[in-house]
């Protein structure tokens, strides 16, 4: 059970009471996949990863790394935090437009 989801996306930054974060919202037909990545992987273990989350590989550019996607409230968005070393690694700045490749895992 995996999959690949692709798209650009623009990176946003989010002020939180424990720091600033960068990240990208997934919406649109590959937060539908990912959702449904989700289900299936509820229905065939009996439970649910914490919050909701689907672990992933994530590429940009020639950065690669294993997280996790996180949904929002009916999870017809899904949320992909941007650490600084993948921004520096890929000369990435807000508002940006992020080539991403999630292998869902």
């Amino acid at each position: 059970m995996s999959g690949t989801v692709a798209c650009t996306l623009p990176l946003r930054r989010w002020q939180g009471d424990r720091g600033t974060y960068h990240l990208v919202t997934i919406t649109g037909a590959e937060a539908e996949a990912i959702a449904a990545h989700a289900l299936m992987h509820r229905l065939e273990f009996g439970t649910q990863r914490g919050f909701g989350s689907v672990k992933v590989i994530a590429q940009v550019g020639g950065t690669r790394w294993k997280t996790s996607v996180f949904p929002q409230s009916d999870k017809s968005e899904w949320v992909l935090l941007v650490s600084k070393k993948v921004m520096r690694a890929e000369d990435l700045a807000e508002g940006d437009p992020v080539p991403l490749e999630l292998e869902l895992l």
